[in-house]
């Protein structure tokens, strides 16, 4: 089994920055993507950003290309979201997920971490 804790979330003001990290723990090895994803209350969960394994391939939604940085920390197998301009529109709870290979679902999930823009 994987275990996901996320952490970095907070208070933050519009143009603001918060970096938001994924710990993965347990059968870290079956894990082929990770991937950040937020919701917001009566809206589906949308994707975020998503990298692979290793953090050689990442990969961005519109609405955050250009102001969010996905990476990753092979030695503490730690997933990072660096969040830079943020806007209000940002606020939502961010959860990272892990993608075993060929899978197509998301089959680990963590608790969620709050991130809340003030304007």
């Amino acid at each position: 089994q994987v275990q996901l804790v996320e952490s970095g979330g907070g208070l933050v003001q519009a143009g603001g920055s918060l970096r938001l990290s994924c710990a993965a723990s347990g059968r870290t090895l079956s894990i082929y993507t990770v991937g950040w994803f937020r919701q917001t209350p009566g809206k589906e969960r949308e994707f975020v950003a998503s990298t692979n394994w290793i953090g050689t391939r990442t990969s961005y939604a519109d609405s955050v290309k250009g102001r969010f940085t996905i990476s990753k920390d092979n030695a503490k197998n730690t997933v990072y979201l660096q969040m830079n301009s943020l806007k209000s529109e940002d606020t939502a709870v961010y959860y990272c997920a892990g993608q075993r290979y060929r899978i197509e679902t998301y089959d680990y999930w963590g608790q969620g971490t709050q991130v809340t823009v003030s304007s």
